[in-house]
């Protein structure tokens, strides 16, 4: 637990108003004292002013009285405005640190029996093309959210659908069967996602050239787009693929198992992984059911050409489609299909998180609305974490298909980035050969990802690499080789830290540390409220930066005293321990050597 302040203050406080001016209050908020003001926590005194009608100076004064005189562990107070700031004793941060650390998984809370289930869907690719920069940020953002709502006592299922159908694979097919003479990953060398999306690459241009030819023949531009013979191909494969031919269907799952052995390769690589896995391919028609209910229930209403619809003007939308004329899905009905299904997957489920782009703010308002009118009642714990474009400077990194940043491409840049940055400053000289190439992929991806989820998720990014894998500053490296150091510190120290002695003398900087240190577990419940890792990661800058001030200016090892000597080794030990948990949670990992 957090140090909580209202623990050891609320029933002296509340037996003192009751007393003094007759008022039952029960709860009291406190924050950190402003870095200008002297004191250590602060009482915001407004609130009391609903129940006590009086001067907002003179009630914190005379509250401020009352703790000084009734309680050991405030030393002294002062009066700004509304605020009383309170000055505690070393005595109170010493036990609080304690407590703290004698805690294991500190500010983590343990999965109970009954513990409730959630689900959080991330990456959801389509199989015509590899991963790019923005399925980095949606697959790094939806695992840390997945794994800090698992510190907040949640089990969460990782989930994916996979969009493997459509005219997009079909275009790559087409591709393929026309200019790929039987090109496979195995005889090419080329990654199995790389390869369809080459050929994606490849669709494109073939048919552009094709209604540049149509158009120099006097065809429209707009009737060359739709005549094209590439795409009137794609669109036969189409309607061969939902009639279940079996050429065409033995084909995409050819070329969608390629794509799925790629799709591993790059999600390895980035350190993310999934506990379960759907595809559109099998969800497409699961809403149909969902509609027939909608439909019986007057929620949804038949146009004259057979098509599906439900009106939501009322609650300040549109009118939606939800079935064609023709009878075929829309991505709503596959959407609503695929929800059901999931809940009847996982019957205990108790809330869904769909991480995808702000795009689509749109549709997951129709999406959850629909849900709620058709009775759905966990419609109510269904969420969209919504995130913002990730763009890099221009010119800085190569593309495969000229527009998009290839998330392999992206990765390995950053590798020998790292590597090159490493050797510069001189880091990794005391590792061997095979402990630094290890090292440089730790250190890329600890810059990828810190650099991407430190920003709010609504708030798009424009992710600099080289800035990025900095060993100074608010970037992972330095959050990395400040783990590191610690772990240096404690293998010289080689003591086994003893109980903690209540009665030495706090310094300031271990008094700032101890306080850091007691905000964690509030920052994961926080965090897991908001979805945002965010919250984690400037929390683990903040504590970084306390323990290198902390570092630079107190002696650790070369003090003579016995028992502060365990105190600082204990500090360091728990700060660590904080690091590398609060990492975790970002999906970051954190080195013992650097």
């Amino acid at each position: 637990m957090s140090i909580d302040y209202n623990k050891h203050f609320t029933t002296s406080l509340s037996r003192f108003l009751n007393s003094e001016f007759e008022v039952t209050v029960e709860g009291f908020e406190f924050q950190t004292t402003r870095k200008e003001f002297e004191g250590d926590i602060t009482l915001l005194v407004f609130p009391l002013l609903r129940f006590i009608k009086t001067n907002p100076e003179k009630l914190a004064t005379a509250i401020g009285t009352y703790l000084v005189d009734a309680h050991e562990a405030v030393v002294d107070f002062n009066v700004v405005k509304g605020f009383l700031n309170l000055s505690l004793t070393d005595a109170f941060y010493l036990n609080e640190f304690d407590i703290i650390l004698k805690q294991e998984d500190y500010g983590h809370q343990s999965q109970a029996q009954d513990a409730p289930t959630l689900m959080v869907e991330f990456s959801s690719p389509n199989t015509n093309k590899p991963l790019h920069l923005g399925h980095i940020r949606n697959n790094v953002l939806g695992y840390s959210v997945s794994k800090i709502l698992e510190a907040n006592g949640n089990r969460v299922v990782k989930t994916q659908i996979i969009n493997d159908r459509g005219i997009h694979i079909c275009k790559s097919m087409v591709a393929w069967k026309k200019f790929g003479s039987g090109e496979t990953p195995e005889h090419s060398g080329i990654k199995g996602d790389q390869l369809v999306g080459k050929y994606y690459v490849i669709f494109d241009r073939e048919y552009k050239k094709e209604i540049v030819d149509l158009i120099s023949k006097g065809v429209s531009e707009e009737n060359a787009k739709q005549q094209a013979p590439l795409l009137l191909e794609a669109q036969e494969l189409l309607r061969l693929w939902e009639a279940n031919d079996k050429e065409v269907r033995k084909l995409w799952e050819t070329m969608n198992h390629w794509v799925y052995r790629g799709f591993e390769d790059t999600y390895m690589k980035l350190g993310v992984s999934f506990d379960s896995y759907y595809y559109e391919s099998d969800t497409y028609l699961l809403g149909k059911k969902i509609i027939n209910k909608g439909l019986d229930q007057g929620v949804f209403y038949r146009k004259e050409d057979g098509s599906v619809w439900i009106d939501l003007t009322e609650e300040g939308l549109d009118e939606k489609l939800l079935l064609r004329a023709d009878g075929t899905s829309v991505y709503m009905t596959q959407d609503l299909g695929t929800a059901l299904s999931r809940l009847e997957d996982e019957p205990n489920l108790k809330g869904m998180v769909y991480t995808v782009g702000n795009e689509q703010d749109y549709h997951f308002k129709v999406l959850f609305l629909i849900l709620k009118k058709l009775g759905f009642d966990w419609s109510d714990a269904l969420y969209h974490l919504s995130y913002g474009m990730v763009d890099l400077p221009s010119g800085k990194m190569k593309s495969r298909e000229g527009t998009v940043v290839d998330a392999d491409d992206l990765i390995e840049d950053m590798t020998v980035q790292a590597k090159t940055i490493s050797e510069a400053v001189g880091k990794l000289e005391s590792l061997s050969e095979k402990e630094r190439k290890e090292l440089y992929h730790v250190i890329a991806l600890g810059a990828l990802k810190y650099f991407i989820l430190k920003v709010d998720p609504k708030k798009s990014i424009l992710f600099d690499p080289e800035a990025s894998i900095d060993f100074n500053g608010n970037t992972g490296p330095f959050i990395q080789y400040t783990h590191a150091r610690i772990k240096t510190l404690i293998r010289k120290a080689a003591m086994k830290i003893g109980e903690i002695d209540l009665n030495l003398k706090l310094e300031t900087k271990e008094r700032e540390l101890i306080k850091q240190l007691g905000r964690y577990p509030e920052v994961v419940i926080l965090a897991g409220e908001q979805y945002s890792p965010a919250l984690i990661a400037n929390y683990l800058y903040d504590l970084v930066k306390s323990y290198n001030t902390f570092y630079q200016n107190i002696s650790v090892l070369g003090i003579e005293d016995v028992m502060q000597k365990n105190l600082r080794v204990a500090l360091s030990q728990k700060v660590a321990e904080v690091i590398s948990n609060a990492s975790s949670l970002l999906g970051m990992e954190v080195p013992e050597y650097m």
